[in-house]
């Protein structure tokens, strides 16, 4: 046995409750609202069935993809005025894009206003 530290140079050592929550807190509001709403929207677009690949159209969950929406937007409008424009533009216009592709997805269409999320964000048609 070696007595040279064999320790490679990219290992990490586990993460303790105390280090994960000085990690935490070091992170802006702006940056994990953000990271949030672009997790519920990469969800969302799966769940309409926007995926990459031939498995997309096994991946649609409409219904999932109106719970994931209404929760994007409430988000984004809940937080809009506290993040600033920038930053809500590029969600406000992720989240449409997003409640037009459900709609487009839709056998069945919701009136206007009925939509995901809509009821936070007002009818997108």
């Amino acid at each position: 046995m070696s007595s040279i530290d064999e320790t490679p140079a990219d290992f990490q050592a586990p993460v303790g409750p105390d280090q994960a929550t000085r990690d935490i807190a070091e992170v802006a509001a702006v940056e994990v609202i953000t990271t949030a709403a672009v997790h519920l929207m990469s969800a969302a677009a799966v769940k309409c069935g926007l995926a990459e690949g031939d498995d997309a159209e096994e991946l649609k969950d409409l219904d999932e993809a109106r719970k994931l929406i209404t929760a994007l937007a409430a988000l984004v409008v809940a937080s809009a005025p506290d993040i600033g424009n920038q930053h809500a533009r590029s969600l406000r216009d992720g989240l449409r894009s997003l409640q037009l592709a459900f709609r487009e997805a839709s056998v069945i269409p919701d009136a206007p206003g009925e939509g995901p999320g809509e009821k936070y964000t007002g009818s997108v048609v």
